[in-house]
């Protein structure tokens, strides 16, 4: 979606960076999300990095069954449809 958006290689590399630096800030990879303030807890639902972070320490630390899994598999799905849709959007509206 964001090489959709832009117009060079290198402006899709900064807006990667500038996407991801904060993706993983918020994700709760280095401080728990429950130690963030209300306003941020909630910008951390449209994450699927915090939903990753989940998942991973689920299965490599815990051996979460399936199921449980499903609850943090479904919203990564719906953020990766709304992401797919947009960019094929945006990149279809970019080459007309």
């Amino acid at each position: 979606m964001i090489s959709s958006l832009a117009a060079t290689q290198q402006q899709a590399l900064l807006g990667a960076f500038l996407f991801l630096v904060p993706a993983i800030i918020l994700s709760g990879f280095a401080t728990p999300i429950e130690n963030m303030p209300d306003a941020v807890q909630t910008l951390t639902y449209i994450n699927p990095l915090r939903y990753f972070i989940v998942v991973l320490r689920g299965v490599f630390l815990e051996g979460m069954p399936f199921e449980l899994l499903m609850l943090q598999l479904w919203p990564m799905a719906v953020i990766g449809v709304i992401c797919l849709f947009l960019a094929g959007w945006l990149f279809r509206h970019r080459m007309v």
